[in-house]
């Protein structure tokens, strides 16, 4: 435990420098594309995801039709805030998610990255990997440079969006909201 939490604060060192990263003075950060809404058709894909033990499988959302999913894109494995949002999922989750839902957290990392950052972190989710950013555009989620926005989504069984937000990572009101939406989602 001790040397996770080493490793922990290691990661948010090496990430405050982008936390740093601020608009250039007197002028306005662009507005945020609007997310998907609630009752739109989820956009299909195909991506890899894996866990930490290097399992390397292609998953497809329409496969999971009749399943609850959450889509979580972050910006990077490994750093501070999504190092935050990912041990939240973990500890948290089956207060978060609980039985029958599917948890894909999304992010440009690499197959290989994210294998490394499971193990490390012990997730009981598998990470998928959208290099390319185009699962990322198609729900609005490309962030600044080649980090995507912290958002999520929940699909329902029936294949529609019933919630998306932009999520604060050390906000607790996000987790909770989160929670509620997929509670919803299951009946």
């Amino acid at each position: 435990m001790r040397n996770l939490l080493s490793k922990t604060l290691m990661m948010l060192a090496v990430a405050a420098p982008l936390a740093a990263q601020a608009t250039p003075q007197g002028s306005a950060a662009p507005a945020p594309p609007a997310l998907p809404a609630a009752g739109d058709q989820a956009p299909d894909f195909t991506i890899p995801w894996t866990n930490g033990k290097g399992a390397r499988e292609d998953v497809t959302l329409s496969k999971l039709h009749g399943q609850v999913v959450v889509l979580a894109f972050y910006p990077a494995d490994f750093s501070g805030g999504c190092t935050i949002e990912m041990s939240k999922f973990r500890d948290e989750y089956k207060s978060i998610f609980g039985d029958g839902v599917t948890l894909m957290p999304i992010s440009r990392d690499s197959i290989h990255m994210h294998t490394r950052w499971a193990d490390t972190m012990a997730f009981p989710f598998r990470l998928a990997s959208d290099t390319a950013g185009s699962v990322a555009a198609l729900y609005k989620s490309t962030g600044r440079g080649n980090y995507f926005a912290r958002t999520v989504f929940v699909i329902g069984k029936d294949g529609k969006i019933s919630y998306s937000a932009r999520l604060n990572a050390q906000a607790q009101k996000g987790y909770d909201d989160l929670t509620a939406a997929i509670a919803a989602a299951k009946k």
